[in-house]
This record gives structure tokens, sequence and C-alpha cells, in this order.
């Protein structure tokens, strides 16, 4: 488990995709919020939901005048699945993880309870593609990550979709290849599609900008917001 800053990158010039049209910066919950951007690598067994075997977060927030940066925390963990879930050479194929990888992994409620213990203060927001996968997950495993699990989550296939509602698809490998985006080396590992992600994501968030769809986190929300399943209302007798 690795919880360490990136390399440092020279600071970019200012951002005028979030900067001028739009008023994101102007908008005092938009500027507070930390996002993070996060991903899971998985097996999903026949019968049972999708296990996780790799978790990878990104802490974003915006910064004046250059718009939403890493603000230098990352975690990523392997994470060892249980018995009914093992590794396939399928998952193998497609992430490159191995089974030595996982060997001296912690199990996921260990590794989701650690990255619980350090979510920040204050106003946090999930960002991930497809986020039903994600908030799947963190479902699951509730009792480890209560509030990751009760926390909403911004789905940028959402976002991509409002912004360029004329794309034949919003996969990921295809709005990188839409957008111009570096393809990742190391696809489907979590902590470089994280980076990309939260490069997607500010990527749109320009191009609300500049087209004025996004003015307000408010409209972030209304727009690519996904409500936890876990902070709805427990109604006994329903389900």
């Amino acid at each position: 488990m690795t919880n360490t800053p990136p390399p440092t990158r020279s600071e970019p010039q200012a951002d005028d995709e979030i900067r001028t049209r739009g008023h994101l910066s102007g908008d005092d919950p938009f500027r507070a919020v930390r996002f993070w951007v996060i991903d899971f690598e998985g097996t999903t067994p026949r019968g049972h939901h999708p296990e996780p075997i790799e978790v990878a977060v990104l802490d974003v927030q915006h910064r004046p005048g250059v718009g939403p940066l890493p603000t230098g925390f990352t975690f990523r963990s392997f994470i060892k699945p249980p018995e009914h879930a093992p590794l396939t050479p399928m998952a193998t194929a497609q992430t490159g993880i191995r089974l030595q990888d996982l060997a001296d992994a912690s199990p996921a409620p260990e590794v989701l309870g650690e990255l619980e213990s350090q979510v920040p203060e204050g106003p946090v927001l999930l960002v991930a593609h497809h986020a039903p996968v994600e908030a799947g997950i963190l479902y699951a495993y509730r009792e480890a990550c209560p509030r990751l699990a009760r926390t909403s989550l911004i789905d940028t296939v959402l976002l991509a979709r409002a912004i360029h509602p004329t794309l034949d698809s919003y996969r990921l490998d295809a709005l990188i290849s839409h957008l111009n985006l570096p393809r990742p080396v190391r696809r489907h590992r979590a902590m470089d599609d994280v980076e990309i992600t939260a490069r997607l994501f500010r990527q749109l968030l320009g191009d609300a900008a500049r087209s004025g769809l996004l003015t307000s986190l408010a409209d972030l929300i209304r727009i690519a917001g996904r409500h936890p399943k876990a902070s709805a209302p427990h109604q006994p007798g329903l389900f």
C-alpha cells in the first residue's frame, strides 16, 4: 500500500478553460470541494458482485487561476480478493496484475478502512468513469468505509454525454481518442486510469465552462452526479 505524492510537475499556465466563461472559478462550493478521482480494478465472479483487486485515488481541487489540479495526495493499493472471487487469467490479461502481486495484499475491508481514514475534512465528491462500478464496490463494503459509501459521485460518462451528445461511444478509450488525451501506458491499472480520468474530468470541465453549460458545483452535480445507495433512507418491508 502506498500513500505518496506524485512527482513534482511544473505549474501550468492560467487555465482559461475554467477561468473565462462559465464562472466556475467564482463559485464558492466549487472552489471548496475536494474531488477524489477513484478507480477499482477487479474480478466479477459469476453470481456475485465485482470484487476489487486494486484501488487508486487522486485528490483534485480547484486552484485560483489554473483550475482543478492534483493536490499531491494519492492512494494506491492491491487488494486480496475473497476465496469465491480468485484472480482469473482474463483479469490478468486485462490488467497485468498477477497472483504474486496479491499474495501479501490486505483484504478489501482493511484497505478501504485505511482509505476511509484519510478522507479529508470538508466537502468531498468522488469522481469516476462509469461510476456505478465504483459505487457498487463501496456499497458492498460500506461497513468498512461508511463515509466513502455515502459520498456522492460525479460520473464522467454522464458529464461527457451532456457536453458531447453526438459521440458514438462514451467508453474511456473512445473519449481519450476523441479528445486527443494521452493514452496511459498501463491502461486498466488503477492509478493509470485514475490519472487519465482526472485529465478527462479537467478537459470536460473546461469544455462545459466555455459553453456556459456549467456555472456552479450545483450544475455539475445536477448534470453528472450519482446519488450513493448507502445514503438512501432505509424503508423496511419495501425491499
